[in-house]
């Protein structure tokens, strides 16, 4: 069976666009793939970080992870910095990396343009990235494009610590979650959805209850035609909505337009609040038993424990590649 790893920042809220376009193929995924679903906190410290909000957000995002069907039999879910491992060889492939191509890394130019000072670990974290995947002889990594760099680079010094020291890495692939929807605001359909949006209508997040959600699909931005048809170009607000139904109805965009084909917005825009809250219902009704729950816990202790096993091996394998420590201690 292939290997999967996904690593995702406990960054607070989680929206729909997360869960469509990313979340929703990870419980497919790990049906067909041994997967690694990892809460990469040490990434979140690149940026100042408030210690109790961390913890809450990563104790939200795993109880997220739970609630919207991973199982904790067939994938592995745990948090990055209780697997010490992951730091240890991110150092490691640190001393593999250039600090012009960390610096070519377009996400460092743009989260460090126009600042003063920015913390080292900004610039150096792809190497941990590459750490996160490498430990796990990972085969596909599902990604976003804005990712996609950030991947090459992880190929780039695993085949180069291969032929430096011993072939001990396996090259993963990129996974471009074509599959996922491409979730977009709802105020502003030519930007992705974000939760960072100073407009909170622009989102809808998951634990959002029936009545925000009404308001804030009923106010989604759409054009005046009044007709429900699919067409990014000239209507990005419906084909939007359009996609979101499609996602969560399981009903094609076909589908859809026939279905309304002479209703107007109010009607569908009606229809797609009940989805959409039958859609969340069941996944909030889950992230409220599990937050603050042993349960919880106990699912993630199990996960850093196999992870710790599997990532351990291979920075031992590491360690002995580069001539650290003595040989034959572990």
């Amino acid at each position: 069976m292939r290997t999967i790893f996904s690593g995702i920042q406990p960054s607070g809220t989680i929206h729909i666009g997360n869960y469509l376009g990313a979340m929703k193929q990870f419980v497919e995924l790990q049906n067909s793939f041994n997967c690694y679903f990892c809460i990469v906190d040490e990434h979140a410290i690149t940026v100042p970080q408030d210690r109790l909000e961390l913890r809450k957000n990563i104790r939200s995002l795993a109880a997220f992870y739970l609630a919207v069907g991973i199982d904790p039999d067939k994938a592995t879910l745990f948090i990055q910095s209780e697997v010490p491992a992951h730091a240890q060889a991110g150092w490691m492939l640190q001393c593999v990396a250039y600090v012009g191509e960390l610096e070519r890394m377009t996400q460092f130019k743009d989260k460090s343009a126009g600042k003063e000072s920015v913390s080292a670990g900004l610039l150096t974290y792809p190497p941990l990235m590459a750490a996160d995947i490498l430990l796990y002889s990972t085969d596909l990594v599902p990604v976003g494009e804005d990712q996609k760099q950030h991947l090459e680079l992880t190929r780039d010094l695993a085949e180069r610590f291969n032929k430096r020291y011993l072939e001990i890495f396996t090259l993963p692939d990129i996974k471009l979650s074509n599959s996922g929807a491409r979730i977009m605001s709802l105020q502003d359909p030519t930007k992705k959805m974000s939760k960072s949006d100073p407009n909170q209508k622009a989102f809808i997040s998951l634990l959002d209850d029936p009545k925000l959600v009404d308001k804030k699909i009923k106010s989604a931005v759409t054009d005046s035609e009044g007709v429900v048809k699919y067409d990014k170009e000239r209507k990005p607000g419906i084909s939007n909505l359009l996609d979101i139904y499609s996602n969560f109805s399981g009903l094609s965009i076909e589908e859809l337009e026939r279905k309304y084909d002479g209703a107007g917005y109010g009607a569908f825009k009606a229809d797609l609040v009940d989805v959409v809250n039958e859609g969340l219902a069941p996944i909030q009704k889950r992230y409220y038993e599990l937050i603050e729950s042993e349960e919880l816990d106990r699912i993630l202790d199990k996960g850093a424990e196999k992870a710790n096993i599997v990532a351990g091996k291979m920075l031992r394998k590491m360690e002995n590649a580069m001539g650290l420590g003595r040989k034959n201690r572990h």
